[in-house]
């Protein structure tokens, strides 16, 4: 089965991914959340062969990017594909999450177009997995 866990602390912006990827999920992908950082950490030591992560930069207890070092530092999730949702749109924000292993980068907020079509784009190269 595959995986999609989103990473993010807002509420109203889960339901908002739930939403989006609800195509997913009716192909049988599962959905995880998660509401910061740690949490998706734990969320991936119970489910390591998760698919793609879908991430926020500002959390409360991890942010993002510390989740992204952690989660690239650890050789089990080392390959796992990122996406980073954020309102932090500077150019030196986008360079900072992609050195941080992000595959792509979209800025909040954003055309449910975009997301999906940069989740396509990054999931390609894993649908042989």
């Amino acid at each position: 089965m595959k995986r999609i866990m989103v990473v993010e602390d807002s509420a109203l912006h889960q339901k908002m991914y739930d939403m989006i990827l609800a195509i997913y999920r009716s192909k049988g992908v599962e959905i995880l959340h998660a509401a910061n950082g740690q949490e998706a950490l734990a969320c991936l030591s119970a489910c390591p062969d998760t698919d793609l992560v879908i991430l926020d930069i500002n959390m409360p207890v991890m942010s993002g990017l510390e989740f992204l070092r952690r989660m690239k530092a650890e050789e089990a999730f080392r390959d796992i594909p990122a996406i980073i949702c954020s309102t932090e749109g500077k150019d030196e924000d986008i360079v900072r999450g992609l050195r941080a292993g992000a595959r792509g980068y979209v800025k909040k907020p954003f055309l449910p177009v975009q997301l999906l079509d940069l989740i396509a784009r990054v999931m390609a190269p894993a649908e042989g997995r």
